[in-house]
């Protein structure tokens, strides 16, 4: 009786752990296709409070009363964390699993709805010292290591490269967040262009530094269309002195038209400028900063992209091409390719954003903003087989995850079928 019940209670968490392995595997497969749904941070929370309370709280309700406590705390706030992701994540395979998994445990350990739930994990926050506000430097002490570092590139009608290094063109009008994590909040304002067609363009962005401990007080950098100051809208250049040093500096190589901005405190870069008639904006930031936002701010146009419903061809089709060049005074087709070969002879992104904005505008000036994007690109990559990003597409349209969710789902029945028949 008792290897009985022992091989069932270990096929159960094989059953459980093919499971997991499953959706994790088609859940990151699949990541772009649901970016904004973010249940694996909730299911890593979630795993983090439960290893806290080591095997207390999910042993099938053996444990003592204080460690069951606080695992329904747990699952409460895994369930809290479900709810915020519910409009994200609808039609999410591993999030409707994590919601049907949520109750199931809910009911197995006897655990009220209502009640106190675990507090979330604090970020890592290093110790005030010498080089607090120096992140590099802290960084390099404490990992033997210089920082990962990530790259954003927001430019023309707006064409946006993200920290995960995809491309999209974006029909978004109005404020948008481009970043906002625990460090930085980064929004940029669009509206459409006089004299273009479909066409929109950058006219404000504005950059809040948020209070950081010891390092520098709350600051805010904004520019507009034709003013873009080298300096924070207090009128400073720097921040006040803290650990005897300045955090955040701006400085500008091109007055009104360029400014630099430095925050040693996140070992963060930005850099804004105007080209043409539109503003752009390029960040380079470590990974440890980038990422380290909740939830919550799920909008953000560096992480995630533009919303589906935003989103543009690069290329306007042959006829939306004929009746930009008919209905305006851009030049024909073949006229861009000439233009945008000059200045950027690579076939990457750039020269296909150049595209697109001189056919969108019919203004040969808006093809500088692509050009500044990719000098911007190649000071903030490190390596350079990485500046240039190719578009490719799926040319049969078929979806790329397909074979691995098969292969999964064949793989999670098989494990149950071995564990099922050694306990038979």
């Amino acid at each position: 009786m008792g290897t009985l019940a022992l091989c069932s209670h270990y096929s159960q968490l094989s059953w459980k752990r093919s499971v997991i392995v499953a959706m994790l595997l088609f859940h990151l497969c699949c990541l772009q296709v649901w970016a904004s749904c973010r249940i694996l941070r909730c299911n890593s929370d979630f795993v983090a409070v439960t290893l806290d309370l080591g095997g207390s709280g999910g042993g099938g309700g053996g444990g003592s009363r204080e460690g069951n406590a606080g695992y329904c705390s747990a699952l409460r706030s895994y369930a809290m964390c479900t709810r915020r992701m519910a409009r994200a994540c609808r039609g999410d395979l591993v999030y409707h699993s994590a919601v049907q998994g949520i109750e199931d445990l809910l009911i197995q350990h006897s655990c009220p709805r209502t009640g106190p739930t675990a507090q979330p994990r604090p970020l890592p926050q290093a110790p005030i010292s010498g080089d607090a506000c120096i992140y590099e430097k802290g960084y390099l002490q404490r990992e033997g290591r210089t920082p990962d570092y990530l790259h954003c590139g927001v430019f023309g009608d707006p064409h946006v490269r993200t920290f995960r290094d995809e491309f999209q063109t974006c029909a978004v009008q109005g404020a948008w967040p481009l970043i906002d994590n625990e460090y930085l909040y980064v929004q940029a304002t669009s509206a459409p262009m006089r004299g273009g067609v479909y066409a929109t363009a950058l006219i404000t962005i504005t950059i809040i530094f948020k209070n950081w401990r010891q390092c520098i007080e709350q600051q805010i950098y904004q520019a507009e269309l034709d003013n873009v100051p080298a300096a924070f809208v207090d009128g400073s250049v720097t921040s006040e002195e803290r650990q005897g040093q300045h955090s955040l500096s701006v400085h500008s190589d091109l007055p009104g038209l360029q400014a630099e901005i430095r925050a040693a405190h996140i070992g963060t870069t930005l850099v804004v400028r105007q080209s043409g008639r539109s503003l752009g904006l390029s960040v380079r930031s470590p990974s440890a900063i980038a990422e380290a936002f909740t939830p919550e701010q799920d909008l953000q146009l560096c992480v995630y992209g533009c919303p589906p419903s935003q989103r543009l061809e690069t290329l306007p089709s042959p006829s939306s091409s004929s009746s930009l060049s008919s209905s305006s005074s851009s030049q024909p087709s073949a006229a861009a390719h000439v233009h945008c070969a000059a200045l950027l002879p690579a076939r990457d992104i750039y020269y296909q954003a150049c595209l697109f904005d001189l056919l969108a505008t019919g203004d040969l000036n808006s093809s500088t903003a692509a050009v500044a994007a990719l000098e911007d690109a190649r000071g903030m990559i490190s390596d350079p087989n990485k500046v240039h990003l190719l578009l490719v597409g799926n040319a049969d349209g078929s979806s790329p995850c397909l074979p691995l969710i098969l292969a999964v789902a064949v793989l999670s029945e098989h494990l149950l079928a071995l564990w099922t028949g050694q306990c038979l």
